[in-house]
């Protein structure tokens, strides 16, 4: 571990550096609306590793998304709501702390990218003066020193021309650039936690792949633990160590990537996969999973995902939810029926 990060260590109390950079434990999030309430993250738990990739993966509206933002704690309350759980950086439970101690552990220990560079990126000044009030806030430097930090960052991440660029707008920038820019300044105060919420959203295959393998080798240089969070499946089996598929607010299965992509133990999971698009079966009509995610105010009863699910049985549609099986040793699946699933005896 370097010496800078011992030092933000000694920042916040409580800090044990031999623990986990990250431990979201029995997770819950719910939105209070008009409509009712929706709980949008029912009891998720994960570990993050450091140098460890860790996919969330799902359709929109799982819970990805406010998992992360809960984890980064800027969820809107209201309507947004944690009503339970731990989420640990290195020992210290981030929501027992007052925002004051908070603010030290964003961007600092745990940083974000978000999914529309376009919208995080404020419009009115230049990506270098965004760059550079980080180092001025978290840091204290002058103008000028924080500007050549910019400039520093703006080359990391493969911007031609940093010198120049460091004084354009956001609106100057193409889709892809601009999120070289968001990676930039998640990176600026070298987090050991990156959390990345759908950074190829809206890129072009291309420039997707430029992208990841960006991430990937600022990871390895940094040692980092890395979230990411994602619908596609394509770019999981790329980068991910671990994968965590959610559905209507859980993790309805864990494992490796290799024993995920190989045999899936979850209805759910196995539908994804097959899904895709594959080349050796051209002119065949593409899988799908039937129907749609269930409304989060109204989640049936059982597994959450017995409506569509071709292996449901009358168990299913009883609470309480099917808990997570142990499969393996370092594999769980939220499935009665995991084993015809896998195809095992």
């Amino acid at each position: 571990m370097s010496t800078d990060v011992n030092v933000k260590m000694e920042a916040l109390a409580g800090v044990d550096p031999d623990a986990l950079p990250l431990q979201v434990k029995d997770l819950h999030v719910e939105f209070r609306t008009r409509n009712g309430i929706a709980h949008a993250v029912n009891g998720v738990s994960f570990d993050l590793r450091a140098g460890e990739t860790r996919a969330i993966l799902g359709e929109s509206g799982c819970g990805k998304s406010v998992t992360a933002q809960a984890i980064m704690g800027i969820l809107d309350t209201p309507p947004g709501f944690i009503t339970g759980g731990e989420i640990l950086y290195r020992g210290v439970d981030l929501l027992k702390l007052p925002e004051s101690e908070r603010r030290k552990v964003r961007a600092n220990r745990v940083a974000m990218i978000f999914q529309d560079a376009l919208s995080a990126l404020n419009p009115v000044f230049t990506v270098g003066f965004q760059l550079a009030e980080l180092f001025r806030k978290h840091r204290g430097m002058s103008r000028q020193d924080a500007k050549a930090r910019a400039v520093e960052l703006l080359d990391l991440v493969k911007i031609p021309a940093a010198k120049q660029r460091v004084n354009d707008y956001p609106h100057q920038f193409s889709g892809g650039m601009r999120q070289r820019v968001m990676i930039a300044m998640a990176l600026a105060l070298d987090p050991e936690v990156l959390i990345a919420d759908e950074p190829t959203t809206a890129l072009d295959v291309t420039v997707q792949a430029q992208i990841m393998a960006l991430l990937a080798e600022l990871q390895r240089e940094r040692n980092m633990g890395l979230v990411l969070i994602t619908h596609d499946m394509g770019v999981v089996a790329d980068v991910a160590d671990r994968i965590s598929v959610m559905y209507a607010g859980r993790v309805i299965e864990e494992a490796g990537v290799n024993d995920i992509y190989a045999n899936p133990a979850h209805p759910y999971t196995k539908g994804l996969l097959e899904s895709i698009p594959r080349l050796d079966l051209k002119g065949h009509e593409l899988s799908a999973i039937k129907g749609l995610p269930p409304m989060l105010t109204n989640i049936p009863p059982g597994c959450a995902f017995n409506p569509r699910c071709g292996y449901a049985q009358d168990v299913c549609r009883q609470d309480p939810a099917p808990p997570l099986y142990q499969v393996s040793p370092s594999r769980t699946a939220a499935c009665h029926f995991w084993k015809e699933v896998k195809g095992d005896e």
